[in-house]
């Protein structure tokens, strides 16, 4: 696995977990009995934003550490998930 190999797989790792991350503990609007005029009741009031994106962050690259050390270890290849044998050479006629 290249360096830019490793950035893309912990920024997709980052946005799944923040994906993930970011509906616990959210307070709407209706939630804390004060909706404002013009705004939908389910709208964010309370949404701990800071905190989310440490958690975030600290889970991502525990999850993209086992995940590299994995990819790197080759206990688990490309080959191992060609399900449909697109990697093996081609068959010819003899």
């Amino acid at each position: 696995m290249g360096i830019t190999s490793g950035i893309v797989l912990y920024a997709v790792i980052w946005w799944m977990t923040l994906l993930v991350v970011a509906p616990l503990k959210l307070k709407t609007q209706q939630d804390m009995g004060r909706v404002l005029r013009g705004t939908q009741s389910g709208s964010l009031e309370v949404h701990h934003l800071k905190p989310k994106l440490w958690i975030t962050t600290g889970a991502a690259t525990v999850l993209f550490v086992i995940i590299a050390g994995i990819i790197l270890s080759g206990w688990i290849t490309v080959e191992d998930l060609d399900w449909f044998n697109r990697m093996s050479p081609p068959v010819t006629a003899g």
